[in-house]
């Protein structure tokens, strides 16, 4: 049987994988490795899979529509955001009516609005709800028998006009049952990998999965709140490094392997154990990570001396209290002591600023831009609120009367940049915009700066694609006033 697994085009360079999907101003395009785990469990169960991600094949939408139907599909499976929903369910429309294959949705929007979206367009037949691997193969194996696929679990659907939700499907509990996911970027993507990339990392990077899950409960963090929960799951170390093995085998030309867990971080005794793995292997591989600014010195020397190159850090606020209402769970303190032992131990920070969260004022946003200049990292990103059905930060907003908009398409700008549709009577969401904008320029644009950059190319050489790659569509940005 025929499954179309599809990431659809919408702005160029769009991605859905972000936690905050939208086209970036460092030109990032993220692999689209979620969809890649649901295709590489199709791919193991015997299915005939068609991978097609539409940005990274730089394919438009009457290429993408011409693709897909010409494959024929009996199985659509499409990934949505919410900024993209309305883009991507006219796309699964316009394929539906040339295949009339039986279309799926994924993805956090719709897990969150299920009866929504099945009512906001009727040619989506089902949503997987939250994690969603084995719910696609399940489908797809009822549908070879010729069996009624509407009994799997995590499945949502309209019958007679009511919406049905079928009972969750249990989380993976024994993630190394999973196959690796770099076997279908393999298989799939081999002609394009090298279209994807970060700013903050080396060119070209591959990204994988070590655990799923998250125990934190920041209000505004979207994939442990809408797709994978707060319980930690791992895959043990000796597959963890497996993958590591491959990937250095099949793509030598791979320049940076990224573990885009929530918070790779969680277990540092866990983390010293892959670290002591890929050592005792004697394998030679450059990695970075999402972080906590908890780590402590001897974890982050021997996360160095295993490999590590850079850690993508949620600094988010210079204001206590602004953390502590969004329930970070950090001090400020542990923020500058991570920074300076992050540096000890020869790591590179990539940090991440959000404003416009509860408690927020046009002090603490000065309190912010005045942390990120002090704790100095390589690189950072300065993003205003963007809330997403299904997070607490969402109710928030919605039960404040904060929202000014609730037509999904304007979560961007007209050019597919984020913007904020929160407003509040002290903070517009036109200032919250403009203050990134601002604070990216007073970040890059400091002569300290752009001296330690050129520095860096010269003593890591290494260093010097990403940097010039992503300062080329960054200067973009930030040397015109009119971002927007």
């Amino acid at each position: 049987m025929r499954v179309t697994i599809l990431n659809p085009p919408y702005f160029k360079l769009y991605s859905r994988c972000s936690r905050s999907p939208a086209v970036t101003k460092s030109r990032t395009l993220y692999y689209p490795y979620w969809l890649a785990y649901a295709v590489g469990v199709l791919d193991e169960a015997g299915f005939e899979v068609q991978f097609v991600d539409a940005p990274a094949m730089m394919m438009d939408e009457e290429e993408t529509v011409k693709k897909v139907a010409d494959f024929k599909p009996e199985l659509l499976v499409v990934d949505s955001t919410t900024a993209s929903f309305y883009n991507d369910a006219k796309i699964l429309t316009k394929i539906k009516k040339q295949t009339n294959a039986v279309s799926i949705m994924v993805g956090t929007h719709v897990s969150a609005t299920a009866d929504e979206s099945l009512r906001y367009c009727e040619d989506i037949d089902a949503i997987a709800r939250k994690e969603y691997d084995y719910i696609v193969r399940d489908v797809a194996l009822k549908l070879s028998k010729g069996e009624e696929y509407h009994n799997v679990n995590g499945l949502s659907y309209l019958k007679s006009g009511q919406l049905v939700n079928n009972p969750d499907m249990p989380f993976i509990e024994d993630l190394d049952e999973l196959p690796f996911v770099s076997k279908a970027y393999d298989t799939h993507l081999r002609g394009c990998y090298r279209s994807y990339f970060y700013g903050a990392n080396l060119h070209p990077i591959m990204v994988i999965i070590a655990g799923r899950g998250c125990p934190y409960k920041c209000v505004y963090c979207v994939y442990p709140q809408v797709m994978t929960g707060h319980k930690f799951r791992t895959r043990s170390v000796n597959n963890f490094v497996d993958e590591l093995e491959y990937i250095k085998d099949k793509f030598p030309d791979i320049k940076d392997i990224f573990f885009e867990d929530d918070t790779f971080t969680i277990n540092t005794s866990r983390v010293r154990e892959i670290c002591n793995e890929i050592l005792r292997r004697g394998l030679r591989v450059t990695w970075s990570t999402n972080s906590r600014a908890d780590v402590d010195f001897k974890t982050l020397h021997l996360m160095k001396k295993a490999g590590c190159r850079e850690l993508c850090v949620g600094f988010e606020s210079g204001d206590q209290k602004v953390l502590d209402n969004i329930g970070k769970k950090l001090k400020i303190e542990q923020q500058h002591r991570f920074c300076k032992d992050a540096k000890k131990a020869g790591i590179i920070v990539h940090g991440c600023f959000l404003v416009g969260n509860p408690g927020e004022t046009k002090e603490t946003l000065q309190k912010t831009l005045d942390l990120a200049i002090k704790l100095n990292p390589d690189t950072a990103q300065f993003y205003p609120i963007m809330v997403y059905p299904g997070t607490r930060a969402y109710k928030w907003a919605e039960q404040e009367g904060y929202l000014t908009t609730k037509e999904y398409d304007k979560w961007l700008t007209p050019d597919g940049f984020h913007n904020s549709v929160v407003e509040r009577s002290n903070l517009s969401h036109e200032e919250l915009v403009c203050w990134g904008n601002e604070a990216r320029r007073k970040f890059y644009l400091r002569p300290k700066y752009a001296f330690s950059k050129l520095k860096q190319m010269i003593i890591h050489p290494k260093e010097a694609k990403r940097i010039i790659m992503a300062a080329t569509t960054l200067s973009k940005h930030i040397i015109s006033k009119n971002q927007n």
